[in-house]
């Protein structure tokens, strides 16, 4: 607690815990961040790590950006601290201090199946599908696969189709869709949105609330092979195989002991070609 009090005892990291809070799980970039707070990056960051060094903010890397958020857990134990001893064991003579004791319940992060997930590339032709595909037959029941495309192509890679369909998928609902019907009120509200190629066509995504937890798994693009029909097959299983893969991991993770800004980072780490098992 000492610690945790000393850490919030300088402006900056009073100040960054602020605007942190105003963010929820979701949490800002260093870069937001430091321009929120008019801050050099450099000096931002020697306040942040004192801040999570007394668990009271966390990071996870997004790309090439660092977000933090604060850490709700650390902040409830620093109320629940000073008041749980309040009026000589009289907590409700604390008022709305009282709100924040252990005994109320606790906000949860975590994560619980089932899950809607979205896979996204530029014509949900190909990759996209090929994880709407897989997933629904790993994780049936637990979770929800759903697909779309930026620019979506007239209709899926035949070979994608076929590949699928041998090896035991149900291909009768797989089509190329815009990832426009997956915005607005009327829309399955999404858990998880993963993006399955570098770019999308130098467009931004669409705005998908402050539910989804996003992730990035860049693979290549069949679309843009053109080796010989044997080539090509090859190319087309090797890359059934690095979806399964990662799929086979993220199934599998452990929900219930995870909050956002961990999963978050779980999903990163199984986008990583250098870390991922594929």
């Amino acid at each position: 607690m000492a610690a945790a009090f000393g850490a919030l005892s300088q402006e900056t990291r009073l100040g960054a815990m602020r605007a942190l809070a105003t963010k929820g799980a979701s949490g800002m970039s260093a870069g937001e961040l430091a321009g929120a707070l008019g801050q050099l990056p450099s000096t931002l960051s020697f306040h942040l790590a004192a801040l999570e060094q007394a668990q009271l903010v966390q990071s996870t890397r997004q790309g090439r950006h660092v977000i933090y958020a604060v850490r709700f857990a650390g902040l409830r134990a620093l109320f629940s601290f000073l008041t749980e001893t309040c009026c000589s064991g009289r907590p409700d003579l604390c008022g709305d201090l009282a709100r924040l004791l252990p005994e109320l319940p606790m906000e949860d992060h975590s994560m619980t199946p089932a899950f809607n997930v979205l896979f996204l590339c530029t014509h949900n032709s190909a990759r996209s599908l090929m994880a709407q595909a897989i997933l629904d037959q790993l994780g049936k029941g637990r979770f929800n696969a759903y697909s779309a495309g930026s620019e979506p192509a007239p209709s899926p890679m035949p070979e994608v189709i076929q590949r699928l369909h041998t090896l035991g998928h149900d291909v009768s609902q797989l089509h190329c869709k815009s990832w426009s019907g997956f915005v607005g009120p009327e829309a399955p509200r999404m858990d998880f949105v993963i993006t399955l190629c570098d770019t999308l066509t130098g467009q931004d995504c669409p705005d998908f609330g402050d539910r989804p937890v996003t992730a990035a798994w860049p693979l290549p693009d069949p679309a843009k092979f053109s080796g010989s029909d044997v080539e090509r097959a090859t190319m087309i299983n090797a890359l059934y195989g690095m979806i399964r893969r990662r799929l086979e991991l993220f199934i599998n993770l452990p929900y219930a002991a995870l909050d956002r800004m961990a999963l978050k980072a779980r999903l990163d780490e199984l986008g990583d070609s250098t870390k991922a098992s594929v």
